[in-house]
Order: structure tokens, then C-alpha cells, then sequence
């Protein structure tokens, strides 16, 4: 406490050395004639009333400002000298510290060291001047940064094994302070790790791993209270891939312990006197209040730089004064305030604020950039010869060249050639997305897929980096398709054939019983002398042809119907009533399973399909058929794209098309579609839709009048019944495709 005491003293001692640097340029002309006699302090009401003693009264209320951090409140009096120790005032009152007093050439300085930073007003009594306090407040704390820049790849540990091995573990746990830890079981010591930042995300690589499928999930963290929402691992070719996605602002810090690693994220502490991170709107720096009147720029300036501990670089043509007066005012706000009030403009380089007129700073980048052109005009060329593994050769000329991302030279409409040897372009039409300088040319050789790159030394080294990120192999996904179709049939059909036929004949004589049964109607019929074994006459004979196989439904094609047929008949066997029943019922239930499957690189359209083609005739512009194909195929189009944090994004689109009733113009075909872009976890599965239907039929068909009498009138009638019900469900499985998976 004592340390921190001491230094919040030295801070403040170093703001009265420094405001008195611009006492020098407004020093007054005459001799001090008045002293500051005496400072003493003390509490009323819980306000901390500071008195000071004059020799003289004052001409006028003094200048004063507050600062925040360390809590202070400054008090100028030009023309006052004084008789009192640098600390005028040791015992602390209240939120009162202390009580420093400096003075030089003409001018005193009363620095007022606070506990908190507080409100104050100054009243005049005689040759005293009371300062009134008021309850401290707390320190406004800076608000955090909108976004965090995008940090480079730190190697936190190389990776020195030469097999790929699977990592054992991750969990997430709350440490203290509210931060959220993140421990990963290591295989052993020796895996590399690199560690880098992505927009707000925390991106962790474990080099030459393996991530066994039940850690390949997303862990939803966020009712743990800490800056962690999520955490999510996935497998990215030969190595791991671990997405940390965290909120607000926080602060990160990693360590290993033998075959143990640990990413632990805290909340941010706030750092008023650091200059806002990031580009958004506002200000962010810390609050604090300046009275000044007539005061020469340079010397505000440089207050300005001990407040914020910034090392502040002023030009020479910088002049001027200024009037201000600032209430609570965050200091990078104020510091842009005066900058704009004199024409000035700023430029900082780590914590270095270099300040100058706008037009001395825009001449400086101006006379950079032109020697930056003309040493490149000037500088000797090179030629590098880049190996490329992954891309293709003419692919990186065209980007090199701009010919893909920007405007091309040339003809309108003349199409580039397949390997191109393109110069500087010096045209009024320039290629916008060129990398090369104007005097680079590069040469593409297709049988070794190398590139010939002559540039200048600093392009070659940029044009290095560049290959480096984009010649790397591409991802692959593995999409599982399923697609179900389920079908469940049930009918039900009644009817009956009722006939009478005089003979009158003379009987046949013998025993006859008056009766016959038989299968069916015509079988009774031969059975009892009514026809002939071709049966043609007997069909005259029916008033009643309502039989169940004359229903037509889905459920009853194609079976047959158990018939009993009677035949009645007198003693003389020339009158006969001839009557037969016929019943059915049929319950069908089928499934049809297709399951495509298709493995492409990411951003990279798949087609699959299988089935037939149906031919038919078409008529020609001559006038003449021909043959055409219709196809009636399961096919699946897919174009799958990885996101950062493992997710995979597909536009989809699947058929399953089969062959219909036949038409007069042929075979009709039955068509499932579906086509969208959908969302999905890596190993995750998704129903991408379905179709269901269902289709109920109740048919009767009778005479008039007898086909209502009870019980009798089904023999008069039929009845039929039928259920069908068709569903089709289509499931989408992504997998994201390491080398391991390959190998299996």
C-alpha cells in the first residue's frame, strides 16, 4: 500500500512538473506579490474542506482541472509564491490524501491528492480560499472494445512426432475470478500447438493429432458465468481444431504441463489510459475535467502525455493557444477536440503519437510513398521459381495477375490463354487486383506445376506468403444421404351374382336333390345342366353382377376374390336361381430404403444418381420421330461449404423419381424433389424434409330400393373399403474427412 501511495505521489508530482513547462510560456510579467501562507484541512458533513491561506486576497478564483487516475485536483495561481514544503499536507482527512505544493518562475501549483476522484467548487473569504470536495465518486471504468483485432499465429510448442496421435481428453472448468479454463489431455509432451485469434474466436491447432469421435462436439458453456460461451473441436486434416468463442472483452493465457494443456480466458481489466482497441464508434478513454485559459498548445499537449503515459512526438510547426474548458470528458475525445480546433492530425506507432499539421503529415506519407515507388523503379529484379502441391499452376498466374479477381487488359470479349505470360500492364486499364509490381512477370509451366515468378525483392517475399496460404490441401466432406419411403394399404370388398333361368323342359327324371353348390356361378351352372362347358348362355340369366373383383383400388389389383356360388332348382330341374358370394380384403405394408452417398472437396458441387431411362417417340423439325429419354433416377447434387468452427453449410438438391401408369404417350413418371441450403453440425443429421398422404375410399355399388332391405340386400349390392398411406422422408449426414478417416 505504502509502494502504491508513493507512486500515485510521483505521478502527480510529475503533472505539477509538467504544467508548470507551459508556465513558462505564460508567465506574468510582473513579480509574484502575493504568498501562499498556510493549507489545512478538514471534514464537514462528510465534504473535505481544504483551506488555503493567502497574504493577500485573490484577484480571482484560480484555474484548476481533475484527474481520475491517480485521483486528483490541480489548482493553478499565477502571480503567488509560496513559503510551504513541497508536502504542505501529510494527514489525510477523509478522501483527502494529501497536499503538494510546487511553484516556479511566478507561478504556484497546489496539488490536491485524492483517494477517489470527486467533484470540487473553490469560494473566496477574505485572503482565504476554501476548496469544497464533495463525496467522492467511483472511477469510471473504460468501457471495453467493440472487437478484438485479428492476432497473428503464436507457436506455442513445436510438434516433434512423427505419428498422428489422438488426443484424450477436453473439459472445461471455472477458475477463480470468473475466468473459464479449458484443459486438454495431451497423448504426451511432444505435440506441437499454435494458437491464434479469428475475429472474437480463440483458435487452438494441435499438430499431427487425431480427435476421437466421441470428443467431436460443441460444448455450450455459457451457464458457467465466464467469457466462454462455447468450445468446439474438430478434426482439420492431419491435425486438431479447437474454436473457443468467447463475449466481451477478456484476456487469454495458455500453459503446459507435461502432457496436459491449458487455455484459461478472464474477463478484461479496464486500462483507461490505453487508446481504444478497434475502429468502432465513441471514446473509451478515461473521463477527466480541464479549465484552461490562453494556454500555449504545446504545453497541452504534453500534458496530455504524462496523463495518458503515451510517448507523444510534437512538431516543431505546432503553435498557437487555445481556451478550454472540459467537464468529465474522456481524454481521447478531448485530445481529438484540440487536434481538430488547430488543424492538427496524429499517427501512432505502437505507444508512440507522433503530432503534426495535417498537411505536414500528409506530405510525409506522400514523399514515403514516392520513395517507396521509385525504389522499386529502380531496384534490380529477381526470379524465384515456386513449387506448387495443391494449386494448380494457371489458377495461381490468373491470381497473381489479377486476371480472376480484377479488370483484365485487352480486347473485349478475347478470352485469356490457358497459361499466360503476362508483363507489367501499363494501359489505361489496369488490372485492380494485381499482385505483382508493374515491372513483375510471371510464367507458368503445366507438366511440373511450377511458377516463374521476376519481381523485385519485397514482392517475392509477399508473393511467398501468399502461395504459402492458399497451396494447401482442400478439405473434403462425406454427405450421407437417406431417403425413406414407407407405404401401408388395407382393403375390404363384398359382393354377389343372383340369376334365374326357366328351362321348360320336361324333367330329366332320376333322383334329384333340387340343389348344387360350387365355386363359383358358372360352375353351378354346368353342374346342373344350365350350360355348356364354355358357360356362354348362362351369363343371360344374371339380374343381379355385382361381384367384388369389380372394385378397382390399389389395395385389391391384382388379387383374386373367394367366391360360393348355390344354384336352387325344382323337381323337374327346368327353373333354377343361381346365386354366388364373393369376398376379398388385402393389408399390404413396404418400405424402400435409398441411401446415396457422395464424398467431394469443400466449395466443390457432387452429382450421383441411379436409376433407368424410358424411351420415347418424338417428333423432329422434319417432320420425322426419333427417339428421346426420359430419366426416372435417385440422384443427389450437393455442394458442401466448412465453416471456421466446423459446421457445414449445403445447397442441396435430390430426386427420386420412379415410373408411373402408362399412358398413350408412354410411361408417366412419379417425381420427389427437394432442393434448399441447410445448416448441420459436422456428424450431425438433419431431416431435410418429407411428404405424407393419405388416401381413404368407401364405394357401394346397388339396386335401387333392394339393395337397402336388411341383411337380404346384400344381395343386391357391394361394397369395397380401402386405405392408402405413402410417406417419404429424406436425412442428411455431413462428415468432415480427415486423413485418418481416408486411410480406414
Amino acid at each position: 500500500m505504502m509502494s502504491l501511495r508513493l507512486e500515485r505521489a510521483s505521478v502527480a508530482r510529475c503533472l505539477a512538473g509538467a504544467a508548470l513547462l507551459w508556465g513558462l510560456a505564460c508567465a506574468v510579467a510582473a513579480q509574484a506579490a502575493n504568498v501562499l501562507q498556510h493549507i489545512s484541512a478538514n471534514t464537514q458533513g462528510g465534504q473535505v474542506v481544504v483551506d488555503l491561506a493567502f497574504a493577500q486576497p485573490l484577484q480571482s478564483p484560480p484555474v484548476g482541472f481533475t484527474v481520475d487516475s491517480p485521483a486528483a485536483v490541480v489548482l493553478d495561481f499565477p502571480g503567488v509564491s509560496s513559503v510551504l514544503p513541497m508536502q504542505a499536507l501529510t494527514a489525510s482527512q477523509g478522501n483527502l490524501r494529501s497536499a503538494d505544493v510546487v511553484q516556479a518562475q511566478g507561478r504556484s501549483r497546489v496539488v490536491l491528492n485524492l483517494r477517489q476522484s470527486t467533484l470540487y467548487t473553490t469560494r473566496m473569504q477574505g485572503n482565504h480560499l476554501l476548496v469544497v470536495m464533495q463525496a467522492p465518486r467511483s472511477a469510471l471504468a473504460n468501457p471495453s472494445a467493440s472487437s478484438m483485432p485479428v492476432s497473428p499465429t503464436v507457436h506455442f510448442a513445436k510438434s516433434r512426432n512423427v505419428d498422428q496421435l489422438a488426443l484424450r481428453s477436453v473439459d472445461f472448468h471455472r477458475g477463480s475470478g470468473g475466468s473459464g479454463r479449458i484443459v486438454v489431455g495431451l497423448p504426451n509432451n511432444q505435440v506441437g500447438v499454435d494458437i491464434h485469434q479469428q475475429g472474437q474466436n480463440i483458435v487452438v491447432d494441435f499438430l499431427n493429432t487425431s480427435l476421437p469421435s466421441f470428443l467431436r462436439r460443441r460444448m455450450q458453456v455459457q451457464d458457467f458465468a465466464t467469457p466462454v460461451q462455447s468450445v468446439t473441436t474438430f478434426q482439420v486434416g492431419r491435425d486438431v481444431r479447437m474454436v473457443v468463442q468467447p463475449t466481451g472483452a477478456y484476456e487469454q493465457s495458455a500453459y503446459q504441463a507435461d502432457n496436459q494443456f491449458v487455455l484459461e480466458v478472464r474477463p478484461q481489466a479496464p486500462k483507461p489510459n490505453q487508446l481504444a482497441a478497434g475502429s468502432g464508434p465513441g471514446y473509451h478513454g478515461q473521463k477527466l475535467s480541464l479549465n484552461f485559459q490562453n494556454i500555449d498548445v504545446r504545453s497541452l499537449l504534453n500534458v496530455f502525455a504524462n496523463f495518458t503515459g503515451l510517448n507523444v512526438v510534437v512538431s516543431d510547426s505546432v503553435g498557437g493557444h487555445l481556451t478550454l474548458r472540459l467537464k468529465d470528458v474522456p481524454w481521447d475525445q478531448a485530445l481529438h477536440i484540440i487536434l481538430q480546433t488547430q488543424g492538427l492530425g496524429e499517427r501512432k506507432e505502437g505507444n508512440v503519437l507522433w503530432i503534426a499539421p495535417r498537411s505536414e503529415i500528409i506530405a510525409r506519407e506522400q514523399s514515403e510513398l514516392q520513395a517507396a515507388k521509385s525504389r522499386e523503379a529502380l531496384e534490380p529484379l529477381r526470379t524465384e521459381t515456386f513449387q506448387l502441391n495443391y494449386q494448380k499452376a494457371a489458377a495461381v498466374v490468373a491470381l497473381l495477375t489479377g486476371a480472376t479477381g480484377g479488370v483484365r487488359t485487352g480486347a473485349p470479349g478475347t478470352a485469356p490463354a490457358p497459361y499466360p505470360v503476362l508483363a507489367g500492364q501499363t494501359g489505361t486499364n489496369p488490372n485492380t487486383s494485381r499482385i505483382l509490381s508493374s515491372r513483375g512477370t510471371v510464367i507458368a509451366d503445366p507438366r511440373t506445376n511450377q511458377i516463374f515468378v521476376t519481381d523485385v525483392p519485397a514482392k517475392l517475399r509477399e508473393i511467398a506468403n501468399f502461395i504459402h496460404d492458399i497451396d494447401k490441401p482442400v478439405r473434403q466432406v462425406l454427405i450421407e444421404a437417406r431417403i425413406v419411403e414407407a407405404t401401408d394399404t388395407f382393403g375390404r370388398a363384398l359382393g354377389a351374382k343372383l340369376g334365374y333361368w326357366n328351362n321348360n323342359l320336361p324333367g330329366t327324371g332320376g333322383n334329384n336333390p333340387g340343389a348344387a353348390i360350387g365355386g363359383n356361378y358358372l360352375g353351378v351352372g354346368q353342374a346342373t345342366g344350365q350350360s355348356l362347358a364354355t358357360g356362354a348362355a348362362l351369363t343371360d340369366t344374371q339380374f343381379v353382377n355385382l361381384p367384388s373383383t369389380t372394385i378397382a383400388n390399389a389395395a385389391l389389383a391384382g388379387a383374386s376374390a373367394g367366391t360360393l356360388a348355390i344354384s336352387l332348382f325344382n323337381a323337374g330341374a327346368n327353373r333354377f336361381i343361381n346365386l354366388e358370394l364373393s369376398a376379398l380384403e388385402a393389408d399390404g405394408q413396404g418400405k424402400v430404403i435409398s441411401a446415396p452417398r457422395v464424398i467431394t472437396a469443400d466449395m466443390q458441387q457432387a452429382h450421383i444418381e441411379q436409376g433407368t431411362e424410358i424411351p420415347y417417340q418424338q417428333a423432329t423439325s422434319s417432320g420425322a420421330t426419333a427417339v428421346s429419354f426420359a430419366k426416372a433416377v435417385l440422384s443427389l447434387d450437393v455442394t458442401p461449404q466448412i465453416t471456421p468452427d466446423g459446421n457445414v453449410i449445403m445447397n442441396v438438391q435430390v430426386h427420386k423419381d420412379s415410373v408411373g401408369q402408362n399412358t398413350s404417350s408412354g410411361p408417366a413418371i412419379n417425381t420427389n424433389t427437394i432442393s434448399t441450403q441447410v445448416q448441420v453440425e459436422n456428424g450431425g443429421t438433419v431431416v431435410l424434409g418429407g411428404i405424407y398422404s393419405s388416401q381413404q375410399t368407401n364405394q357401394t355399388d346397388k339396386v335401387p330400393l333392394l339393395g337397402d332391405i336388411p341383411v337380404l340386400g346384400y344381395l343386391f349390392k357391394t361394397t369395397s373399403k380401402s386405405l392408402q398411406k405413402d410417406e417419404l422422408m429424406i436425412f442428411l449426414t455431413p462428415r468432415i474427412v480427415s486423413n485418418a478417416d481416408l486411410n480406414h
